[in-house]
């Protein structure tokens, strides 16, 4: 089995506006795909979600603001999962509310040090 990183990508003007009932709807279908995750032993993390805001550190030592404005997804979160291969956690991915909500999830092998 291979760790895989889950990134979380989509427009936060997408979830602007919605209801207290649809985000409660959507928080229920994040806790039924990790739940469903957990319970096969797949789910290594749940980990967080990230606030929109940040610094972006330039290897000239400047640092400005980010994530850029002018972007149209940023990354919401991550999750740290595992699976036999690639394919198989692409699978998993197939599963996120986030697609739902027209957002991505990037799929990156974990690579130990």
């Amino acid at each position: 089995m291979k760790d895989f990183l889950f990134i979380y990508r989509m427009d936060y003007a997408g979830i602007q506006g919605r209801t207290p009932e649809q985000m409660q709807a959507t928080m229920q279908r994040w806790m039924e795909w990790m739940g469903s995750m957990t319970a096969k032993d797949q789910l290594i993390d749940k980990g967080n979600r990230l606030h929109p805001s940040g610094k972006v550190v330039k290897t000239d030592g400047i640092i400005t603001d980010g994530p850029y404005t002018e972007i149209k997804e940023s990354i919401g979160g991550y999750s740290l999962v595992r699976a036999a291969s690639y394919e198989e956690a692409a699978e998993l991915a197939k599963g996120c509310p986030v697609l739902g909500m027209g957002g991505n999830v990037e799929v990156r092998e974990i690579n130990p040090m």
